[in-house]
């Protein structure tokens, strides 16, 4: 004996699969957030060129700053500002302690602490890149889960959203 499908669960079904297709053929993009000093924070005493040059800065990425902020403070400047370790015609200063900065061109951005542990290592420099272009489709398909810039959280949803489908589709059908 065999159960035939009604015409509104063919329509339900063939809505879950456009739903689930539309989902399957996005290419998020997500800024990323650049913790300076990772978890030794901004403090005197640490190599932020180092830093620096382990990670890739892109267009609409942020730079945080973590410090006590009775003791420090943030400082964008231009690259004399940054030689020399001063702070006149800054472009922009922080001292929240937990300073959230939009590098939001494409060009080299200077940072220093203005109470003088400029110094003492308080400076980095970053470069930030262009967005890069949207992969074409063919090459979108062609890029695996673990080479793929997508965040860990958006693949993981994508999975558990395609796991509900295949539920809700195979319940619906009596499959299960």
């Amino acid at each position: 004996m065999s159960k035939s499908s009604s015409p509104p669960t063919l329509i339900f079904c063939g809505f879950l699969v456009f739903f689930f297709c539309s989902f399957a053929s996005i290419t998020p993009t997500a800024a990323t957030d650049h913790i300076v000093g990772a978890n030794k924070g901004w403090n005197p005493g640490i190599n932020y060129t180092d830093w620096a040059n382990n990670h890739t800065f892109y267009v609409n990425d942020l730079i945080s700053f973590r410090y006590v902020k009775t003791q420090y403070n943030v400082f964008e400047v231009n690259q004399s500002g940054y030689d020399n370790c001063t702070t006149e015609g800054a472009l922009g200063n922080w001292s929240s302690g937990k300073d959230f900065i939009l590098l939001n061109k494409a060009k080299r951005y200077f940072f220093i602490c203005g109470n003088g542990q400029c110094y003492n290592g308080m400076k980095v420099s970053v470069v930030v890149h262009p967005l890069p272009p949207p992969p074409s489709a063919a090459a979108a398909a062609n890029t695996s889960s673990s080479n793929s810039a997508v965040p860990v959280f958006l693949h993981k949803g994508l999975v558990g959203l395609k796991t509900l489908v295949v539920a809700v589709v195979s319940i619906w059908l009596g499959w299960l």
